[in-house]
């Protein structure tokens, strides 16, 4: 029995799945998995709510792009063509509105996240060449107290 890894099966599932809705036995034979197997996690998907019904988040975004200036029923009609609710595509439209007025709660990308911690760890070093420092200079100001106190010249 093959086993599958959930990117895989994502991206079956998502071609079967509107704006795309392949056939099932078309997806079957390309990505060379049974249509039972196929219709199970298709179910599945379904099931957890992914990816709003498969519409990628870009995918979403062109469909309130492409709908704005339809009128209600050029929207309705566009909506059944698309197997979507209209209050979807409303949701969809309040949500990107949302994110264009609220930019901070946007998503950070993988390239942003990675720089946040290379800056920590540079700092977290910077602090500790820092103490270092600091604790060989409190060396050296004490040997020079023991050199004053201690004089090497008194004891040859």
């Amino acid at each position: 029995m093959a086993r599958y890894g959930q990117a895989f099966k994502d991206r079956a599932v998502a071609r079967l799945l509107p704006p795309e809705s392949a056939n099932i036995n078309v997806v079957a034979q390309q990505v060379g998995v049974s249509a039972a197997t196929l219709e199970r996690w298709r179910a599945e998907a379904l099931a957890s709510g992914k990816q709003h019904g498969g519409w990628t988040a870009a995918a979403r975004f062109d469909a309130v792009l492409t709908t704005a200036s339809m009128s209600e029923e050029g929207k309705n009609a566009w909506c059944r063509a698309q197997g979507l609710y209209p209050n979807e595509l409303a949701e969809w439209r309040q949500a990107a509105t949302c994110a264009l007025e609220h930019p901070s709660s946007l998503p950070v990308n993988a390239s942003a996240k990675a720089e946040r911690r290379r800056v920590r760890e540079s700092e977290r070093e910077l602090k500790r060449k820092e103490k270092a420092l600091a604790e060989t200079a409190a060396l050296l100001v004490l040997s020079k107290k023991l050199e004053a106190i201690f004089h090497k010249d008194a004891d040859e």
